[in-house]
């Protein structure tokens, strides 16, 4: 095959004649009539296995997209971060366009687990042998292998269900397994599965593409074309993709692998532009003094345990974990985590850059390594137990189908402080994720808000047991213990004329006593309990295992409401000493994270939308 020629004026040509990667020129094909598919798909289970094979070829790419990514310096670079950032959201759609294939036919997305992480350099699932994934920083060896994954199917190849050569024949075998099922079994038979499932978030940033929900054949088809396409290009043989792009609205967008031949070539495809004639455009300026030296898949037993840059690597790779313990959940019934997984994407980014800041030994930086971590040594474990998870800088994550339900503080007519009144039950997946920072468009929960505001969730909440930090206050009949800094100010401690510090001394007089301990049961955060006897055990309202959202006066928003004993696990991995009732701060200024500390009053802080009105939304790319 002939290759794109290279242009004389074209910029800065970044490969030498051994490492070019030849180009084909595929001609538009009908998938229904290409030869028979190695790996043939004739049964439903073929199929899911198939489609998670799709899931795992999807991600293979992300880790070398994204160190290449990480590894140029935007300031000088800014044309090629667009162009790797755009194909890795693409790949990252492509991914959840797979699963959702895969849930439409009854299947489970797996992807919290070791086969997403293999050592690099690696394979490329089920693919052709011969193509090698490493973790590179961006320059010719890493546009050569993004060539080599992108490369678009030649002309009459047929389909290939199990090592494919190209992923289009692997996407041709997929759709021909479709058709075939659907004529022998029907649509309903073969679309079997919880539309429930289905991921479906709209457009993500840096692409155009579309996510879409598949309950029928010709939904599958649509996602399977957009799929292909962006990959290779429309009609197999075109450089455009279909859609417009995004970064130059005034022209559509090239296909996956033509991006990759822009920066190759140094210029861009313009109308009228082939396979053939390759770009013919205005220049693309490429710096290669603008990319950092990462070194060559980096691996942590490059580095003694407990070194800085060991410790930094292993930090990423507890994060890149969540990231994929989010997507499974995401993909498994709870798809409102999408966008919590993509906001958990830029903590990647900053925890990436860190490390290519870190000399690794003469001429390279240190790198992330995306090696896999077991569920049983991460900071929190995975199981279906009741608990809440604080996500580092990011949100609040409840398993195990914890209710969540609204309260409202009733006040008298000179607004004292009476009882809380449960409204309406909330809708949740079974693992939802409500909002920390205080900006989500869709409060309570959280919209992945968080990460493009760079919010801060450092938690500085003291970790010492209630019994260290308690004051204790002696009444007759009664013996009150109070930690001031759990108090959220919600004033059932104080009456019209004193304090529950001051009535104890009134507590002879039993109406009094029934006073403070309904005033103390009333307490959100448990900054006050009683005893009978000082030393006794402490006397606990009976709550549900509950989370409540809570409303104060005025239509102030107040705290998360956590009753019944439901475990808060800190983002350093350490347990809050398990309380019958605390409160987690949900305005994101707290000074004592994860904890509320009362700073909603100061601000007034409510959940309407914010006043611009703007989605702050992260769109589902890695910042």
């Amino acid at each position: 095959m002939p290759e794109t020629p290279h242009h004389a004026d074209s910029g800065i040509h970044l490969f030498n004649s051994r490492n070019e990667t030849p180009v084909n020129h595929p001609q538009q094909q009908g998938t229904a009539a290409a030869p028979a598919t190695s790996a043939r798909i004739t049964t439903l289970d073929d199929l899911r296995e198939h489609l998670q094979w799709a899931i795992e070829l999807e991600h293979a790419t992300l880790p070398p997209y994204l160190c290449a990514l990480y590894s140029l310096d935007p300031e000088r670079n800014p044309e090629a971060v667009d162009v790797v950032a755009s194909v890795f959201a693409e790949e990252m759609l492509h991914l959840a366009l797979a699963a959702n294939l895969l849930n439409a036919v009854g299947g489970r997305p797996r992807l919290d687990t070791p086969r997403m992480l293999p050592p690099h350099p690696r394979r490329l699932p089920h693919g052709d042998h011969s193509l090698e994934l490493s973790l590179l920083p961006f320059g010719a060896e890493a546009l050569d292998m993004f060539l080599r994954i992108e490369q678009p199917a030649p002309p009459g190849a047929p389909a290939e269900g199990d090592g494919y050569e190209t992923i289009g024949q692997f996407y041709d075998a997929i759709e021909q397994g479709l058709r075939q099922l659907c004529n022998r079994l029907g649509e309903r038979e073969v679309f079997c599965g919880d539309r429930a499932r289905q991921v479906n978030a709209g457009h993500f940033r840096h692409t155009a593409g579309r996510l879409i929900a598949v309950d029928d054949l010709a939904s599958a088809l649509a996602a399977l074309e957009e799929i292909v396409e962006q990959g290779e290009g429309t009609a197999r043989g075109e450089v455009w993709d279909g859609d417009r792009d995004v970064f130059h609205t005034d022209r559509a967008e090239v296909a996956h692998f033509y991006r990759f031949q822009e920066l190759r070539v140094g210029r861009r495809y313009r109308r009228g532009d082939t396979p053939q004639s390759g770009p013919t455009g205005e220049a693309i300026p490429v710096d290669l003094a603008g990319v950092r030296p990462m070194r060559r898949n980096p691996r942590l037993a490059h580095h003694a345990p407990g070194s800085a840059i060991r410790t930094a690597q292993e930090e990423f790779n507890h994060t890149y974990c969540a990231v994929l313990h989010l997507l499974e959940q995401a993909f498994n019934g709870s798809p409102k985590l999408l966008a919590v997984a993509t906001g958990t994407m830029y903590a990647l980014k900053a925890q990436a850059q860190a490390l290519m800041q870190m000399p690794d030994e003469e001429g390279t930086t240190a790198g992330p390594t995306f090696e896999y971590v077991p569920p049983e040594l991460r900071r929190w474990s995975i199981g279906d137990r009741q608990r809440i998870i604080v996500l580092p800088n990011g949100p609040y994550v409840v398993y195990g189908g914890v209710p969540l339900r609204r309260k409202h503080k009733i006040v008298s007519a000179d607004n004292n402080a009476l009882t809380w009144k449960t409204g309406d039950t909330l809708a949740t997946e079974d693992t939802y994720a409500l909002c920390r920072c205080g900006h989500s468009s869709s409060k309570p929960f959280c919209d992945g808000t968080h990460a493009l505001i760079g919010f801060d969730g450092t938690e500085t909440a003291d970790v010492r047991p209630y019994e260290e930090l308690q004051h204790v206050h002696d009444g007759v009949g009664i013996s009150a213990q109070r930690v001031g800094e759990l108090c959220i100010h919600a004033a059932f401690c104080i009456t019209r004329t004193k304090p529950i510090a001051e009535m104890l001394a009134d507590t002879d007089d039993s109406d009094v006593r029934s006073d403070i301990m309904g005033r103390i049961d009333h307490c959100p955060s448990g900054s006050y309990s009683y005893a009978l006897q000082r030393g006794g055990d402490s006397i606990e309202p009976d709550l549900p295992q509950a989370i409540s959202v809570l409303e104060e006066e005025n239509r102030l928003a107040s705290a998360l409401w956590v009753t019944g004993a439901v475990p808060v696990l800190r983002a350093d991995g350490r347990t809050l000493q398990i309380r019958n009732r605390m409160t987690l701060c949900r305005c994101g200024h707290s000074s004592s994270k994860p904890l509320c500390d009362g700073t909603h009053r100061k601000i007034g802080f409510h959940e309407e939308t914010p006043a611009d009105g703007g989605d702050r939304r992260p769109n589902n790319d890695e910042g």
